[in-house]
């Protein structure tokens, strides 16, 4: 069952499944930054706010709006 990128805890790791069909304007920038299908990642921090995401994948972190990780549908990996 796939879930959105913004509703995983810190620590959790999730391999990317697509993205919503609402998010067409973020798509194709996500898909820049290396958010493709397949790519597993793992959640490293929320800022104290909860807002940007921390993702580390391929080798490097990235920081994600919750806006744009509202898009990003997962699944868990356990």
């Amino acid at each position: 069952m796939s879930t959105s990128l913004k509703n995983l805890a810190v620590g959790d790791t999730g391999i990317i499944v697509g993205f919503d069909t609402a998010g067409k304007a973020y798509r194709k920038r996500l898909l820049a930054m290396g958010l493709t299908r397949g790519t597993e990642f793992k959640i490293t921090r929320f800022a104290p706010l909860g807002d940007p995401i921390e993702i580390k994948l391929r080798g490097f972190s990235l920081t994600l709006r919750k806006d744009e990780a509202a898009f990003v549908l997962t699944e868990l990996v356990q």
